[in-house]
């Protein structure tokens, strides 16, 4: 599997914050034997993230498309709407999944806004902007997203049976 990660921070596109998520993230899916293609720090800004999305999903340049920051309530988190924006369909269950598994930790997760989504052949999740956070909420739905991946990208095997909870 391919992922390319994606992290929205005004501060850090300007140099301001270092990125800790990104590579926390990339760390991670190595782990996990998920190569990381591409990684990018981009403002929060609505035609900056849609146009991101966009040129990498269409370009197919990775199966999962792992967005970072932006989740939140204040003016600029902004990243759902891009991804609803940018979505040829929505996975409510992703997001759902991460705010109930957050919310045994933190009733702040309450306030995530974090959608998964599907464009072409790429699957899109959304996850908080903090390095633990980010991973917490990877874990939580890394159970399915294997399995998404393959249908998305087109597997056409039963899977009746295939799952246990």
């Amino acid at each position: 599997m391919r992922a390319a990660i994606l992290t929205l921070s005004d501060k850090g596109a300007r140099g301001e914050r270092v990125d800790a998520s990104g590579p926390a993230l990339a760390s991670w899916l190595a782990e996990h034997g998920v190569e990381t293609v591409q990684s990018l720090i981009i403002p929060d800004d609505l035609d900056t993230i849609v146009s991101t999305l966009s040129e990498w999903a269409d370009a197919d340049l990775a199966d999962l498309i792992l967005t970072t920051g932006g989740t939140g309530v204040s003016p600029r988190d902004q990243t759902p709407e891009a991804t609803m924006q940018v979505a040829d369909r929505l996975i409510p269950g992703i997001g759902e999944l991460m705010r109930l598994k957050s919310m045994e930790k933190t009733t702040m997760a309450s306030l995530s806004r974090a959608v998964g989504a599907i464009r072409k052949r790429s699957l899109i999740i959304n996850l908080p902007g903090s390095p633990k956070g980010a991973r917490e909420n990877l874990e939580a739905v890394w159970p399915v997203i294997g399995h998404a991946v393959e249908k998305i990208r087109g597997d056409q095997s039963d899977c009746g049976g295939r799952f246990d909870r």
